[in-house]
Order: structure tokens, then sequence, then C-alpha cells
């Protein structure tokens, strides 16, 4: 028992040996491979189980703005193309994945109301993969089961009264007080980087606020920014405009090159909604 706790502490210390771009200390437990292989395995199978959209126009637009967005990832981070695919899904989503992944959901262009907004969605999503965010992920929720793991056991061990109690007491604790605020971190964090990206992209980097004014009045019953793995639209807001200092001179510097992508949005008609049953009255 002693020994497995000295393994675990030494596990602990031996993985927090990185920082992000923007100084933030990181825990990384797995290669660049497994993340590649788990981002591939992962993309192949949401191909199999999604339908792909196969309109022209929305696959143009998609396309031409990934393409902005990815020249300018840093090869060290991708080696090779980038796979975009738009998966016709009325979710309100878009994601990034290790290996060179990109999904964008036809829900999601039914709130970007431009290529800038798209290109924040887009900015925002690869720079989790930059930021190496899954590979944080994965590596926080491994080492806090270890750690649970030998706290059930030391209870175990103990005369403490309602065990089981103390163990989920733990649980709810790791779940509120290092997750989900690590969670809150990546956002910021890949909403901070994405603009940056975007910019440097000849997108115009305040679309990004007014993409999560956009997103606010969708999520108007969200829950407590403590109780949630993303910030508040609130504070995403805050942050965003204050970076703006920063971010706004890479997109002058492409604009006044030229640098700008002219991505054609389509025009998004709405699916119908399917009309609800007729109630059956009762004889």
């Amino acid at each position: 028992m002693k020994n497995f706790i000295i393994a675990c502490l030494t596990l602990l210390t031996l993985s927090a040996c990185s920082t992000s771009s923007t100084g933030r200390n990181q825990v990384s437990l797995y290669s660049d491979t497994e993340l590649n292989h788990m981002g591939v395995t992962s993309f192949e199978q949401m191909k199999k189980e999604i339908p792909i959209s196969k309109d022209k126009a929305t696959n143009d637009f998609v396309l031409c703005v990934a393409d902005a967005i990815t020249a300018n990832v840093p090869k060290s981070a991708q080696q090779g193309e980038w796979e975009v695919v738009v998966f016709d899904s009325e979710q309100v989503n878009a994601f990034a994945l290790p290996g060179g992944k990109i999904g964008v959901y036809t829900g999601i262009l039914e709130v970007t109301e431009n290529q800038d907004q798209l290109a924040a969605i887009m900015g925002h999503e690869v720079g989790h993969v930059l930021e190496h965010h899954s590979n944080e992920r994965l590596s926080a929720n491994k080492l806090s089961n270890v750690g649970l793991a030998v706290a059930a056991i030391a209870i175990g061990a103990s005369e403490v009264d309602n065990k089981g109690l103390w163990v989920a007491g733990l649980g709810i604790g790791v779940q509120y007080g290092v997750i989900m605020p690590y969670s809150r971190a990546h956002e910021s964090e890949a909403d901070i980087v994405g603009q940056d990206l975007m910019a440097r992209s000849g997108f115009s980097p305040e679309a990004s606020v007014q993409l999560w004014k956009n997103m606010s009045k969708l999520s108007k019953d969200a829950p407590p920014e403590f109780m949630s793995t993303h910030p508040s639209n609130e504070t995403r807001i805050k942050q965003l405009n204050k970076h703006l200092a920063v971010s706004q001179p890479y997109y002058l510097a492409e604009k006044n090159r030229n640098n700008i992508p002219k991505c054609v949005k389509p025009k998004i008609i709405p699916k119908p909604k399917p009309k609800p049953k007729p109630k059956l009255k009762n004889k």
C-alpha cells in the first residue's frame, strides 16, 4: 500500500512537466501518437454513425474557412493535411481532434452569421488541439481515478463511520473542485488561442465576441458557472473583448496585405419541424 501511494505521487510529480502557450502548467500522460490514433479512430466511427452533408455550397463554405485557419497551424502541431467533414445534424456544435480532423455540424451554421463567426468556432476548436487539451483531460481523469482509488482504500482501512458517503463525497469534490475548473480553464484558453489564430488567418476577431452573444441567446437556462465544464457566456465575452487588444493587430496586418478570405455562406433554410401527433381523445 505504501509503495503504491509513493508510485502515484511520483507519477503526479513527473507528469506536471510542461506548459501551454499561455504559460499554464499541463499534465500529459499520453504520447502524440496515442492521441492521434484516438482522434482518427473516433472520427472514422463518427463518419459511420452521423449523416454527412452532400450540399456543395455548404461544404465549399466550411472548407474555405477551414483551409484559411489550418494554413496557420504550426507543422509541429499537425503534419500533413487536415480532414474536414460537414455533418448533417441540427446539433449546434463543431470539434477538432488530434490527428488533423475537424467536424462541423450544419446546426452551427444557423448560429454563425458569416465567415468570421465560423472562423471563431473553428479557431476555438483547433485551439484545443494546439494546446493538447485532450491529453490533459484524459490524464486528469486517469490521475483523479487513481487518487480516488487510493483514498477509498485508505478510508476502507480506517474506522470512520459512513465510509460510502465519504467516498461519494470525494468523488463530488473531485468533479466540482478539479475536473470542471480544469475544463473551464481549457475553454478559456481555447477562446484566446482561437481568437489569435482566426485573426492571423484574416478573420475579424471581433466576430468571436458577437458569436458568444449569439450563443447566449440559445443557453438562457445554462447551469451556474461553478457547476459547468464551460465558462459562462458573460465570462467568455468579457475575456474575448479584453484580448482584442492583442488579436486585433494580427488581423489588421493581414488586412493591410489584402490577405482576407472570401468565403461565401450559403443561405440556410431551416428544416421544417415535425408536426405534433394529434392527441387521442378518451371515449
